[in-house]
């Protein structure tokens, strides 16, 4: 797998290395392996899928200590923008964020490490997303922020008029509203 940066420090690409031929393709979707030497020492232990169609935003959601959460996801079939936002007081890009666009076709991965609120919009008519976390789900730590939070200013790439949000997802804080922050002095890991 080939680890692109980007403009935060600790979000990045995975691009896994595709093996095409007459019948098709094949690549290595992770390997923890090579995960721990390339990016960090973690260990992931629930995978997850969601099917959504065109408009859906989903997001900004983490964990709170001692469930938070890094992840990996990608899509399978369809695209969407896959957006990370830093959450962490005191970092030099905090409420900044990294948009990537993934996608079946792309098969790009993108790695949100803890200390970040993540979510995504849905591009095309059907999209099935996967994610790997190094945490397990604990409903009673879950945190998120405003998806439409104008002080981030996140271009989502849908019309507002055809987003479509959870009831839950439509009621989250702005950023500076919100209860709970990760400390970037502190370790996450």
């Amino acid at each position: 797998m080939d680890v692109v940066r980007t403009e935060i420090d600790g979000v990045l690409v995975i691009e896994p290395k595709l093996f095409r031929d007459d019948r098709g393709y094949f690549f290595e979707s992770f390997s923890q392996r090579e995960f721990s030497s390339k990016i960090v020492d973690t260990v992931f232990v629930q995978d997850n899928e969601s099917r959504s169609v065109y408009g859906v935003v989903r997001g900004l959601h983490f964990q709170k200590p001692p469930y938070c959460q890094s992840k990996i996801v990608r899509v399978v079939h369809g695209s969407v923008l896959d957006v990370a936002v830093d959450i962490r007081k005191g970092s030099p890009t905090f409420g900044r964020h990294v948009a990537v666009e993934l996608s079946g076709e792309n098969h790009r991965q993108l790695f949100i490490p803890r200390g970040f609120a993540h979510g995504f919009s849905v591009l095309s008519d059907e999209v099935v997303f996967q994610y790997k976390c190094d945490n397990f789900y604990a409903p009673e730590y879950e945190g998120a922020i405003a998806w439409d939070d104008p002080d981030l200013g996140i271009d989502w790439k849908i019309p507002g008029d055809r987003v479509i949000l959870s009831g839950k997802d439509s009621r989250h804080p702005r950023l500076k509203d919100a209860g709970y922050l990760f400390d970037y002095s502190e370790n996450l890991y």
